[in-house]
Order: C-alpha cells, then structure tokens, then sequence
C-alpha cells in the first residue's frame, strides 16, 4: 500500500511539474517575442535622402509573406512575399528618398514565374528614372535572368555567370522499393500516358510520353528567360544559345567580353560607384536600406492608414499542396480555401474576387470542395484567376471555372488528369521483420489493408473511380472553357504544358501577374484604379515576427544550409509521404522535379 501511494504521488507531481514548466516556457516565449519587438525593430523606419535599396532576394519566396512558428516540432516556417515585393517596387518607384536599387540576387528560391514578376516590377521600378546596378559572386540562371533587367550588371573577380541552359532531373525510387519488398499498386486515368506522377514509383527512367512533355515546356521556359535577356541586353537569342551551348562563359572576364555583364568589381568598388551615383557627399557613408525591411515597413504603413477603408477587391492567396480538411500553414486546405472564398462572396463591400494559384494539386475530393465555392461565386461577381509558377492538376482544377485565367508565359499548368496509390507492405514485414497479418472481415471487401493485395475485382472498383474523377475533372474544365470534353481530353491525359503552350490551346487567357488580374477583375466591376482596395485572404496578422525572424537569420544560417543532395532525398521524403497519407486519390503534378 505504501509502495503505491508513493508512486502515485510522484506521478502526480511530475505531471504537474511538467505541465507546470510548459506554462513557464511559453510563457517566457510569449515575453520574448513580445519584447523582440522592441529590441530589434523601431517603430518606424527613417529613410533618408539619397538613400539606395539594398535588395538580397535570397531565401525562400513565396506568394505572401508569413511566418509561423509551430509549438510542436520547434519549426520555423519562414516566406518572404512576392505581393510585398511587388507593392515595395511601387512605393520605392515614388518615394523621393530612394535614388534607386543594388540588386544582390546569387541565387533565387522560387519558380520561373515568381521571378519573372520580380524582374517585371523592378522594369517598372526603372520607368520612373532611378537606377538599378546588380552585383553578386556567382549568378544562377534565375538570378542572372532577373539582373539582366538592372541598368548595369557587375561581377565579382573570381565569380562567374552559370548560363548553361535549363536542365530537369527527376528521380526515381522503384529500386529502393524493391530492395524493400514494398510494392506500390498504381491506378491511374485508363488513357492518362502523361500523367507520370507515378512513374518514379514504376519505372527507372522516363516514359517516351513524360520525357515529350518535359523537353517541350522546359523549351518554353528557357525561351521565354532568353527573349527577355536578349531585350534588356541587346545580344540575340541565337548569340545566348551560342553562348550556353559553347560554355563560352567560363569566368567572370568572359561574360564581360559577351557582353551579359557590365564590368569586373570587388564588393567595396560597387559601393563606391553607388555612392557617387546616389549623390552621398564627400566623407558620408553610403545609405543603404534593407529592401526587406524597407518592403515589409511600408506595406504594413499603407495597410494601417487604409485599415477602416471599404475594401472593394479579395485577393486570394492558394499556395501549396491541396489536402483534405483545413491544411496547415503552406498548404491548401480544401475547407479552409473554400470559407475564404464564401466569406468574400457574402461580403457585400467585395465586388471582384482574384485567386492566386501556386500548387502543384494533391487531394481530388478537396479540389472539388473548393471548385464548388469558386462556380457560386462566379454566379454573383468577377472571379479571376492569377496563377503563379504553378498551377497544375489540382491546382488547374480550382482555377477552370474562372472567368478569366492570366499566367506567366513560364507558368506550369494543366496535368488534367487523375492517380490512385495503394502500397502493398505485407511482404516487407514478413521478409525484412517477420510480421504477418491475418483478417477476418464480415464482407468481401472489408479490410482494405496495406498489407495485402489488392484483388483483381478490387483494382477494377478503383479504377473505374479513377475514370470517372477523370471524366468529371474534365467536364468540368469544358464548362469552365467554353471546350467540349472529346477537346479536352486530347490536352489533357495528365499532360502538363508551359504557359506560352496553354494559352495557345485554350488553358489560359492571358499573359500577366497578379496586378494584371487585380486590374481586370477591378474593370469587371466597375472600379477605376485609382478606387481599388485590396482586402487580403488569408487575413495578414499584425505582427513582427517575420522581421523578429530576419534579424537573427545569420544565427541560424549555417546550421539551415543543406548540400544538393540533402535538400533532394528531403524533398522526395516528403513527396512520398504525401502522396501516401493525404487522400487515395490524388490530381496532382506528375512528378517531382529540380529545374538547373
């Protein structure tokens, strides 16, 4: 009795400390975010005279900014956003205290189509006379495409300009699982040749059919990247393949001599000329300010002063995978999306909704879940569409409704089609650890278990549910269209397509980014520019945990960094794991690739 009165006391009160040390630690936690604020950040930023905007577009970017810190796992989710990238370019274009911009961008986290929204608005930013000079070590493609807007473009000594062409690498599993005696049991569209998702799961190299589609929209894209340097620098497009193809650009005195840069400088003798370009006086130190900063600062400051303004457009921001329920933060939620897009239709003050699409797809049920709110909505204002750099699958399936639909040129879209995924583990338990399973079931089909085979008569069942999701998806892109389905489909199989090759075949409208469809819905409901107010979804909290975050970066920048390799295995984990666990069947893009 005396044993178990003491072990009973000592449960209860290591419970209780534990609990007890919990409410301490966040509460510690809540007083250091709180006090953060005043630590690192003023409460208003000072821009002076001559000022030039030092803008380092490393890190990840996304759509809009966020961050968010899970109490979970200790993760720290961190974006900065394209939509405050673009509104920074704006007001930087008309503040009288910027001269203009030093572009450092070695290397850009984010898609084709982001990047040329970025390269698009600091062309914008130009048009208002101030300069831009781009300086970096090394230069990607991505990197080199969006510097080739500045007015001058240097490069370090040692550094040089990667301008090799575009190049996809998918990798593929079936190997591995077969050293692991798992087998995955794949159903897909009956005539979805294009849809690959499920190739790296069968095959050990590319199917005729995805390696087709692959070449044709990496060509559209690298197109697109070369029309644009071929503007802004004044060399053919035929000179730039020569270019690439000869690997004439070997070091940085090389991209001088062809012209893709301006001349060859140490990080300090930039400065100096930007000094003297920005007018800083005899013995001043050059006044750079942190565009992030400077982006996030003046965004929240327009966002205050129009706080009791009627907002008269919702701008909707759908990144991500698409899931079942509500998602988390980086993910679509098929619920949550769908309230987003309710709450803008019943929100008399709202007369035009915009989408921003950027996923790949993912969850069929959920994408259906959100298509249903985006028709309703359409029933009643403009709805438009603004896709990002993808917009695929599922990510196709929320935006064919639209009224109009704008994309990048490099946009990746389409991938109409449908797969199912059921893994068959029953032999890797037995071989690899000696565990069998054994059912007993009041019906035929009762235990559909991953540990044992599908049937024939159940492989039939799924699908024929895959055809007809198949058939459904595309039905609903022929309303959505203005196609019949027989035209449809020959576009579709799971076939994805750059921008430049849907708008020819009727995926998309028009050309054009987020403030393209902004303009247009607002044009649809009446609004003139200068009247439009933007009400944003998901609603941006007023916090600084974003710049909190920023601030210590270099702290944690070491420890974050991951090799090729590293960041390639923790992707394809992921991907496995998505396409495993969020629904059974999926529209989803057909497979996970690395553009270099």
């Amino acid at each position: 009795m005396t044993f178990w009165k003491t072990f009973w006391a000592s449960l209860l009160s290591s419970v209780l400390a534990g609990l007890i040390a919990m409410a301490v630690f966040f509460m510690i936690l809540n007083a250091m975010l709180a006090g953060f604020d005043d630590l690192f950040t003023p409460k208003k930023l000072v821009v002076k005279e001559n000022s030039v905007l030092h803008m380092d577009l490393s890190g990840d970017i996304g759509d809009y900014t966020y961050a968010d810190f899970n109490p979970a796992s200790f993760a720290i989710n961190k974006k900065f956003g394209l939509y405050e990238i673009l509104e920074g370019l704006k007001i930087a274009k008309e503040d009288k205290n910027i001269e203009g911009i030093f572009l450092n961008c070695g290397d850009l986290s984010t898609g084709m189509a982001t990047t040329k929204e970025i390269r698009d608005g600091l062309i914008d930013f130009k048009t208002s006379g101030k300069f831009i000079y781009a300086y970096s070590e090394n230069y990607s493609k991505k990197a080199y495409y969006v510097a080739s807007a500045a007015d001058s473009v240097f490069v370090f000594p040692s550094g040089m300009i990667d301008f090799l062409g575009l190049g996809a690498e998918i990798m593929f599993v079936k190997g591995a699982l077969e050293k692991l005696d798992v087998q995955m049991q794949i159903i897909r569209g009956s005539n979805n040749k294009f849809k690959s998702a499920v190739e790296p799961l069968m095959y050990e190299k590319m199917s005729d059919e995805s390696r087709l589609q692959t070449q044709t929209y990496i060509n559209s894209l690298w197109n697109t990247m070369l029309s644009a340097i071929s503007e802004s620098r004044g060399i053919s497009v035929s000179e730039l393949n020569e270019i690439a193809d000869s690997v004439y650009i070997r070091k940085s005195g090389d991209a001088v001599d062809y012209k893709m840069a301006d001349g060859i400088m140490y990080y300090d003798e930039v400065l100096e000329l930007l000094k003297s370009k920005a007018g800083t006086k005899e013995g001043e130190e050059l006044e750079l300010v942190n565009f992030q900063k400077y982006a996030l600062k003046k965004t929240k400051h327009e966002r205050t002063l129009r706080k009791l303004d009627k907002k008269n457009i919702a701008l909707i921001f759908a990144e991500g995978d698409i899931v079942d329920g509500d998602g988390e933060v980086g993910e679509i939620g098929g619920n949550s999306l769908a309230e987003l897009i309710r709450d803008a239709r019943t929100d008399s003050t709202i007369k035009a909704v915009i989408l921003r699409v950027n996923s790949p797809g993912g969850s069929a049920l959920a994408s259906d879940v959100i298509w249903r709110e985006v028709t309703l909505t359409k029933a009643v204002k403009p709805f438009i569409v603004s896709m990002g750099d993808v917009a695929a699958s599922g990510g196709y399936y929320i935006s064919c409704a639209a009224d109009k639909i704008f994309a990048e040129p490099n946009t990746i879209t389409g991938s109409i089609g449908v797969f199912g995924i059921v893994p068959y583990t029953g032999d890797m338990f037995k071989n690899k650890l000696g565990i069998s399973f054994d059912h007993v079931t009041t019906n035929d089909h009762a235990v559909l278990s991953t540990n044992r085979k599908l049937t024939d008569s159940e492989l039939l069942i799924f699908q024929e549910g895959v055809d007809d999701i198949y058939l459904d998806f595309i039905t609903k892109v022929a309303e959505g269209r203005g196609m019949t389905t027989a035209e449809v489909d020959s576009i579709g199989q799971g076939r994805v397509w750059a921008g430049t090759d849907a708008k020819r075949i009727g995926l998309i409208d028009e050309y054009g980014g987020i403030y393209d469809a902004v303009f247009y819905g607002a044009e649809q409901a009446g609004i003139a520019k200068e009247d439009i107010k933007i009400k944003i979804y998901p609603e941006k909290e007023e916090d600084n945990l974003f710049e909190i975050l920023d601030n210590l970066e270099n702290i944690e920048e070491a420890s974050l960094k991951k090799s090729n390799l590293e960041m390639q295995l923790f992707e394809i984990y992921n991907y496995l794991m998505t396409i495993e666990g969020k629904s059974s069947i999926q529209a989803r893009m057909p497979y996970l690739f690395w553009i270099n």
